[in-house]
């Protein structure tokens, strides 16, 4: 199965899914850190809106077994941070596919600290899945976008991920997909930004688009950027904003051990339960989850967390699926 086709099949609610009470999600992403070394205008991750922390190891252990013990079939290495940070990583990939037996590991990186040696050892660890986020189209852009010149340090580590992948399948068997995904912009962006996906196309095993998100509302507009509305999936298979399936089909846990209802809670609005307290299941079933869910089927989202957020609010003028240019070419 390729990675788009595992995107759209967590985009798409089932019809058993289409209730306040839904079953296990089939995906759960979690927040091994939430530290991040970039400072992206187009995530609110820049705003500094929480605490940033490392996820307890204990605490991972447990979940991730409830979580499977449910049925989950998918891990997400992250969430909201850069898992590179994390110093456990290779040994939270292994314990989650060798202990647990997770069918599936993925990772999403911004690349910068995806060093030869820490993804070759996440390659061994088991990892099925490592995704490059790469949204700018060369050095001078990756600076203005993230505030660090990483550019080509990036470039050099999807190139050698490539090989160490290749290594450790030849060694073990083991094959871990490698993928790159860029935001699809529009003009003269997009095409600056195929020139740079043209040099990293040979190292991966599929590169796609997807569209500007508005971050749950608070990144909507910077820039002069016109986001599309909600999470609506890839470019090229996009869902409507209501009901959102992060909801139904996606669990989120952030590093203090929040269930989150959305894929960009940076504020804690989304808090759905806490697993200090209570079961995986529990909060995922809690009241307030099916309260919102029950709103977003309804598609009337008024007083809930969703209703600041981009996807919810009147835009029949906003271009479908792309967004405006982000800097000006090469800076």
């Amino acid at each position: 199965m390729t990675i788009t086709e595992r995107i759209d099949n967590i985009t798409r609610i089932p019809p058993d899914f289409m209730t306040a009470t839904p079953p296990a999600p089939p995906s759960v992403k979690i927040e091994l850190t939430a530290r991040c070394d970039f400072q992206c205008f187009f995530c609110a991750s820049a705003f500094k809106l929480r605490r940033k922390q490392d996820m307890d190891f204990d605490f991972f252990k447990r979940v991730t077994r409830e979580m499977r013990e449910a049925g989950v079939e998918e891990l997400g290495m992250f969430y909201l941070g850069e898992s590179f940070l994390y110093l456990h990583l290779a040994e939270a990939i292994a314990y989650a596919k060798q202990e647990v037996g997770f069918p599936y590991l993925f990772l999403t990186t911004n690349g910068r600290m995806a060093l030869p040696g820490k993804t070759r050892a996440c390659f061994a660890a088991g990892l099925d899945s490592l995704k490059f986020s790469f949204n700018f189209a060369g050095p001078e852009q990756c600076k203005e976008v993230t505030g660090v010149d990483a550019f080509d340090q990036i470039i050099d580590n999807i190139r050698a991920a490539r090989r160490m992948r290749d290594e450790v399948e030849a060694e073990t068997g083991h094959r871990c997909g490698l993928y790159a995904s860029s935001i699809e912009y529009d003009g003269e962006q997009l095409e600056k930004m195929k020139e740079a996906v043209a040099l990293i196309e040979d190292s991966v095993d599929e590169h796609y688009w997807l569209p500007l998100y508005g971050q749950a509302g608070l990144t909507a507009g910077a820039r002069g950027t016109t986001p599309v509305a909600g999470n609506v999936g890839r470019a090229g298979a996009m869902r409507d904003p209501l009901p959102c399936w992060a909801l139904f089909t996606e669990g989120h846990i952030t590093y203090d051990g929040k269930l989150a209802a959305c894929c960009f809670d940076h504020d804690g609005r989304f808090d759905m339960g806490d697993l200090n307290e209570m079961s995986f299941m529990e909060a995922w079933h809690s009241g307030t989850f099916k309260a919102l869910r029950q709103a977003n089927l309804d598609k009337d989202v008024t007083g809930t967390p969703c209703e600041t957020c981009i996807a919810y609010r009147d835009h029949e003028d906003e271009e479908e699926g792309r967004a405006v240019n982000l800097v000006p070419a090469g800076g």
